[in-house]
């Protein structure tokens, strides 16, 4: 049978509650909140990972088959492409080529798809900044409990001040700001891991976007 103390899974555990029991319902927060925002976090690139956000290498032969009249070889590559960016550029290629329908109609409705992927990518990741922000603000919070608690204990040894007490309060209650930093730091460094990539994301489909609705193309294969 496998000793207790040389369990790596029971020595966490212990740690765990240990940690829950020296910081209070503050450190419950905290950690629930850290398990919403790892949560989030693997939502994203799982999500960031389906929707092919990074690939942009079908974009530039794509728009060669537009400029140079193959518009069929130039949807099928972007059909085939899970890329938003993909899915924009070809209702931007179809909506050029249809001569009955105003280009501005179809700009309007193409910037109107382009929202709606962008939001889509933005989704949940408010809940990574409120962690961010509230997790500091909760660890401080606990802090400031606990140093209370230091001096209440403080005060009621009287003369007989033993020193270990306030330290010991004071340790305990700064336990709870660490505890609150651990768990904002990753979740910010998340989100802006997100929102970079997003707004790279925003800028290539931005100018694939453009290139369409401005380079010349042959008109006899737009269609």
């Amino acid at each position: 049978m496998i000793e207790t103390a040389n369990n790596p899974m029971s020595n966490a555990v212990a740690r765990l509650a240990a940690l829950v029991e020296q910081g209070g319902p503050v450190v419950v927060v905290l950690l629930l909140l850290s398990v919403v925002a790892l949560t989030i976090v693997l939502v994203k690139l799982w999500q960031f990972r389906e929707l092919g956000v990074r690939r942009r290498q079908f974009i530039e032969p794509a728009l060669r088959d537009w400029r140079e009249g193959r518009a069929q070889a130039a949807y099928a590559q972007l059909q085939e492409e899970p890329s938003p960016i993909a899915a924009v550029m070809l209702r931007a290629m179809r909506g050029r080529a249809d001569r009955e329908t105003p280009e501005a109609t179809v700009r309007e409705d193409v910037e109107r798809i382009a929202r709606g992927y962008l939001n889509h990518l933005r989704g949940s990741l408010k809940g990574l900044e409120v962690i961010g922000t509230l997790s500091p603000l909760l660890g401080l919070l606990g802090t400031v409990l606990g140093m209370i608690d230091a001096f209440r204990q403080l005060e009621l040894a009287g003369h007989q001040v033993d020193p270990s007490i306030l330290s010991g309060g004071i340790w305990e209650a700064l336990l709870t700001t660490a505890v609150g930093l651990v768990v904002a730091i990753p979740a910010v460094a998340a989100l802006n891991a997100f929102e970079q990539s997003i707004e790279r994301f925003r800028h290539a489909l931005e100018d694939a976007v453009t290139q369409v609705f401005t380079q010349p193309i042959a008109v006899t294969n737009a269609a």
